[in-house]
């Protein structure tokens, strides 16, 4: 447990760096002792500074805090920081999920912290739960809705009846979407999150390019009416487990029953759940992106190092196996014709979709994505 009161440099003022520097400012055990940002920040009363190597120079600094966003130059000051044996605490899922093995060697061999709590789940503690329950427990799987832009959708979709557009426009009117909400909708916001879950769940390094995704930027009101016609709720769910010697993981829009937690969750709220060995599964909720529910986990990652805690990491960082293979589902496919796959795995007609027999998740993403150079408006959606 640290003596003196931490010395934080915070990289980024901007809407979660702001909220973090109000929580610091009304501790007693954090020190602000600068902020690195571009623009001016009249309301600061530490040093605001530009340049980041006077911070790296400054021995007295203990922990940087990088809410910036991004990949540069957050990479390379984060990397910075590690190697001058500063503690780290990130919400920057890009930057965790497309260098963790590296981040975490570095952490190790420097003697540093690394502690990413906000980068996925945003306000809601679900990395220190997947890290409380591996002192004891074997988890099998990582699952849930972990992107509140597009449950907002969703939802919106299923209670109003109206448009993919409608429901765009409405959560880019309250903040939840950005002007370009292309992450959020091919679902490359969630698969970083799922990535860096699973990474921490089993010890391993899952690669993103490795994840099928399918996000929901084709789905029509027509596909949300089929959904309910079937008695469940559109959600748009990840998924990483891990019961053998390889992974499983990926996203896409899952019609789920009235009976599962999943279907219940309104707003643009999110819903994580991890399945253990002996406590089966446990569920966790709340808002998942926000400025001060995410600063909350980033000044709470703080407050850990301060405890004595370090990184999520493992001794086991080898790379996995990912195999999608052996995950069947039924699955709706909207497309514009049927081809020799469809006719081969129909098991049913619909007025403008179909529903297939079972087939493995790797089989239909890759013919989803062949499919869409053809059909650039097909949809595919499991149904469980």
């Amino acid at each position: 447990m640290q003596k003196n009161p931490m010395r934080i440099a915070l990289l980024g003022y901007g809407t979660v760096g702001g909220g973090v520097y109000e929580f610091v400012q009304a501790r007693s055990d954090m020190e602000m002792a600068y902020v690195l940002d571009l623009r001016p920040c009249p309301d600061v009363t530490c040093k605001v500074t530009k340049n980041f190597e006077e911070i790296c120079a400054d021995a007295s600094v203990d922990t940087v805090v990088e809410t910036m966003g991004g990949l540069h130059p957050a990479y390379e000051y984060v990397t910075a920081s590690l190697k001058a044996g500063k503690n780290v605490v990130t919400a920057n899922k890009l930057l965790i999920a497309a260098h963790y093995r590296e981040l975490v060697e570095l952490a190790k061999a420097n003697g540093a912290a690394l502690r990413c709590t906000a980068a996925a789940g945003g306000g809601i503690p679900w990395l220190t739960n997947i890290e409380r329950a591996l002192k004891q427990e074997q988890l099998i799987s990582v699952s849930g809705i972990m992107n509140g832009t597009t449950n907002f959708m969703l939802d919106t979709m299923h209670t109003s009846g109206g448009s993919f557009d409608d429901a765009l426009a409405e959560a880019q009117r309250l903040g939840y979407a950005e002007a370009d909400p292309s992450a959020d909708l091919n679902g490359g916001d969630i698969r970083r999150k799922i990535v860096i879950s699973a990474n921490v769940a089993f010890g391993c390094v899952v690669e993103e390019k490795d994840v099928d995704v399918w996000g929901i930027e084709n789905l029509r009101a027509e596909d949300i009416s089929a959904c309910k016609k079937m008695n469940r709720v559109c959600k748009l769910i990840a998924t990483a487990s891990k019961p053998g010697s390889t992974v499983s993981a990926y996203i896409e829009p899952t019609f789920v029953p009235m009976s599962m937690l999943e279907a219940a969750v309104p707003d643009n709220n999110n819903l994580i759940s991890l399945t253990g060995k002996y406590i089966g599964k446990q569920s966790f909720y709340g808002q998942g992106a926000g400025r001060y529910p995410t600063a909350y986990n980033v000044v709470q990652d703080c407050l850990d190092i301060v405890n004595g805690k370090k990184s999520f990491y493992t001794d086991k960082l080898e790379p996995a196996t990912v195999d999608n293979s052996g995950i069947l589902r039924r699955y709706y496919v909207r497309t514009d014709s049927m081809d020799k796959w469809l006719q081969t795995n129909v098991d049913k007609l619909l007025d403008h979709a179909i529903i297939t027999k079972e087939v493995s998740v790797s089989e239909i993403h890759a013919w989803a994505r062949a499919r869409k150079q053809i059909d650039p408006t097909c949809f595919i959606a499991s149904i469980v």
